[in-house]
Order: structure tokens, then sequence, then C-alpha cells
């Protein structure tokens, strides 16, 4: 008895359900960290203006130490390499190297 050949249909199946899963966790990956840069805070936000809030600590003037990040400061509690929650804006969502006119360290 000879094995009939695998359908063509039922191959393509099989070679795409295989390329999804070798690549859903890297497509994950990339949606979560998109998902938490749209979750910052935006300067423009009223709490964040009221402290100066810079996601960019270089382009806050009034930033005296060049040490100064919101990732060295007490308020500041990681989440990933570029970002962080911020007590002092409500726990949300700030850049690793911002800055605000909160920072303690």
């Amino acid at each position: 008895m000879t094995e009939s050949p695998m359908h063509p249909k039922r191959r393509r199946f099989i070679k795409l359900t295989v390329t999804g899963l070798a690549v859903a966790p890297f497509a994950n990956a990339l949606l979560s960290r998109n998902a938490a840069a749209a979750d910052l805070v935006k300067e423009s936000d009223p709490d964040a203006v009221k402290l100066k809030y810079k996601a960019d600590a270089t382009k806050a003037p009034e930033r005296t130490n060049a040490e100064e990040f919101c990732d060295n400061c007490l308020l500041y509690e990681k989440k990933d390499n570029a970002s962080g929650t911020c007590s002092a804006l409500g726990d949300r969502l700030v850049a690793a190297k911002g800055w605000c006119t909160s920072w303690g360290g």
C-alpha cells in the first residue's frame, strides 16, 4: 500500500501554524514594549508640568546635577530598562532617563 502525498493546502496550513507558533513570543514582546511606551506620562500632563518633568533629563534646564535621572531617584521603581513608576506622579510610568523637580537621591 502506498501513502498518498500530503494535500498542498494541509501542508501550507501546517507550515503557517509552525511559523506562527515560532514568531508569537517575539510579537508579544514587541507589543508589550510599544504598549509601555504609550503609557508613559507625557510632559504635557498637568501633573508632569507642575513638576517640570522631562522624559529626557538632559533637556531639563532646572536640573543642576548631571547625575540626576528618574532611575536613580528614591521615588522611582524600576519596571524595565527604559521605564518605571514614580510615586510623585501617582505611580505612573516615567522614562528611566527622565527628570523632575521632585528628584531625590
